[in-house]
């Protein structure tokens, strides 16, 4: 398998720092790294490979340097990045899996969860596959086995997304809050619009509307999964946890399905590790899966108000499943496709 020019675009940022980590792994052969950011970022180098990667500037020259002999490009610097530059990169002969939600509701870009809907990848007639928002992919990696056994009728989903969500800068606003509480010092919000450290907060709130957040979970569930019409509503809310998505999930069937039976198509299904022990306090915690792959599901059992339906609670790590790590394997199916 022939080795691989790889750019990384955000390569300074939370998610951009967790691609390289996942590249670093091996998950892909990777010949050549190119890390770019802004021109904040001017003069930094990133770890790869066990030595020390200079970061190209984005913006520098009218055509970008950095696009030229790439294969494959990993974008996770925002929305405005990804749309000057995605296509730049996409017409200069890169695969583009882009990390924003520039495209991901775009004709001709594919929004792909490779456990749920890999061959969508080959279908990129713009070169540019999206990665969805990292709380779809949790939910339909859970959904999917589920669906495929009972068939989805409604579907609702409340979220406690850690703080890395908001990028490196938000971490660090709570590491500095729990730094100020400890010294008697009241919490400070610069990033976010109210302090974090012992609160929950939801996305920007528009009067009688769902937050963006809230609409990116809906939206891009349905189009993963291929359901248009499916029943599903979201409520988004942000937790004082560094790493960690975590989802209380209700889900209401066409076709019967016990607890029993759930587990079991859960615990045979790609990317999915269950832990559910409640005798044992045994149950998916943010602290405990931070750093790792699968989408954890637990505490599954049968809603005693709407008979059928059941319960179930999702947790998986932001950074990688979420991000960083779906978009890696979704370049790795491509490899093993022959369409890289």
């Amino acid at each position: 398998m022939r080795e691989l020019c790889v750019a990384v675009v955000g390569a300074t940022g939370a998610v951009g720092r967790e691609m390289i980590r996942v590249l670093d792994e091996g998950r892909i052969p990777v010949g050549k790294l190119v890390p770019v950011a802004s021109e904040r970022s001017a003069g930094r180098t990133v770890s790869f490979a066990g030595r020390e990667v200079p970061v190209m500037r984005i913006d520098e020259g009218d055509f970008p340097r950095w696009t030229e002999g790439v294969d494959l490009a990993l974008f996770s610097a925002g929305a405005e990045v990804s749309r000057r530059y995605g296509p730049l990169a996409a017409g200069a002969g890169a695969v583009v899996i882009d990390n924003s939600s520039a495209f991901r509701m775009e004709k001709g870009v594919p929004l792909v969860v490779p456990e749920v809907n890999a061959n969508a990848a080959l279908d990129r007639p713009r070169g540019i596959i999206a990665n969805p928002n990292c709380s779809t992919i949790q939910l339909v990696v859970a959904l999917k086995p589920l669906h495929d056994v009972a068939g989805l009728g409604r579907v609702v989903v409340s979220t406690y997304q850690a703080i890395s969500g908001a990028g490196a800068r938000a971490v660090a606003e709570m590491e500095d809050q729990a730094r100020d509480w400890a010294s008697g010092r009241p919490p400070i919000a610069r990033v976010l619009p109210y302090p974090i450290l012992f609160n929950l907060l939801f996305h920007d709130v528009k009067e009688g509307s769902d937050t963006e957040e809230e609409t990116k979970l809906v939206r891009e569930t349905r189009r993963i999964l291929g359901l248009e019409d499916l029943k599903i509503t979201a409520t988004c809310v942000r937790v004082p946890v560094q790493v960690g998505h975590s989802e209380a999930v209700n889900v209401e069937f066409l076709r019967p399905i016990s607890a029993a039976q759930a587990r079991a198509a859960l615990a045979a299904a790609p990317g999915i590790q269950v832990l559910d022990d409640p005798g044992e306090r045994r149950y998916p915690l943010p602290r405990d899966i931070a750093g790792t792959d699968a989408v954890y599901v637990g505490r599954v059992r049968e809603d005693p108000s709407a008979p059928g339906a059941l319960n179930l609670w999702v947790v998986a790590d932001n950074l990688r499943k979420g991000a960083a790590l779906n978009a890696v394997q979704i370049a790795r199916f491509l490899l093993d496709q022959g369409s890289l």
